[in-house]
């Protein structure tokens, strides 16, 4: 039986006969279903219709995606460091040629997921690499569409991935929203891998923060609060957000601080 995978938002179901009725993550308010109404693919089927894309960002900082758009659109990154490779977020397509590339420069150790829209063929993944371990925030676990003893729940405010590497909860989109503090990053100032918790935003200068993007629904003042005390601890110059070149190159953290005032501003009027 296949694994059904959702046409809107790339998320993957336990196997079954026929595809689900709906997607509970696109009925829930923060996604959508299309005027078209719920479509499925399977694995095999998107590997017929789409590739892998790699783009590298920095030493030690590859970028993963699919062409043509598929889903939310959202990017994956490999992220090599002395101690093992990590996944962080991830795309509902692996192909052979991406998995002999990740291979030959070690493969990878862990996958972690900043939230349940980039939950995706995770499973898939971890199999791929040896049932690699998963590590998603407890808060968000009724949105595991897979269950698989691949999957860890960590619990708390932050947690060690690897050396070097530190899952950060935020908060905001969802309850369990997490970033990823790199600190080597950025020849040593550090970087935030944000996914859409922390949204990189058009002018590349600053980011905002949302309980539904498509859908327009703000955050309120003690979401935004707890976004931005939960990453102050954390020395970081750069931000990488979820989507291709989306990417706050120098005072990435002053950024998050100027745009969590404005943002508060807004909604105070």
């Amino acid at each position: 039986m296949p694994n059904y995978i959702c046409s809107t938002c790339g998320t993957q179901y336990v196997e079954t006969r026929q595809p689900p009725e709906s997607c509970l993550i696109c009925t829930d308010e923060r996604q959508y279903v299309k005027k078209s109404g719920q479509r499925w693919t399977t694995a095999s089927e998107l590997r017929q219709s789409h590739h892998t894309t790699i783009k590298l960002e920095e030493p030690g900082l590859i970028s993963i995606g699919i062409e043509p758009q598929f889903g939310i659109g959202q990017r994956a990154f490999f992220l090599r460091t002395p101690h093992g490779n990590v996944l962080w977020d991830c795309i509902p397509l692996l192909d052979g040629a991406l998995v002999e590339m990740l291979n030959a420069m070690g493969g990878l150790a862990a996958i972690a997921i900043s939230h349940p829209h980039y939950y995706s063929n995770v499973v898939e993944w971890s199999r791929e690499f040896g049932n690699i371990p998963v590590y998603l925030h407890a808060a968000d676990r009724q949105w595991v569409m897979r269950p698989d003893d691949c999957i860890h729940f960590w619990q708390g405010e932050t947690r060690p991935l690897l050396e070097g590497l530190t899952l950060i909860r935020c908060g905001g989109h969802f309850a369990g929203g997490s970033v990823l503090h790199w600190g080597a990053g950025a020849e040593g100032r550090g970087v935030l891998l944000s996914g859409d918790i922390i949204q990189v935003v058009a002018d590349r200068k600053s980011v905002s923060f949302m309980y539904s993007y498509p859908n327009h629904i703000p955050l309120g003042p003690a979401a935004i609060q707890q976004i931005v005390n939960a990453v102050e601890p954390f020395p970081y110059d750069r931000i990488y957000g979820a989507f291709w070149d989306m990417v706050i190159e120098r005072n990435g953290k002053t950024a998050v601080k100027s745009s969590a005032e404005r943002y508060l501003q807004a909604i105070s009027h």
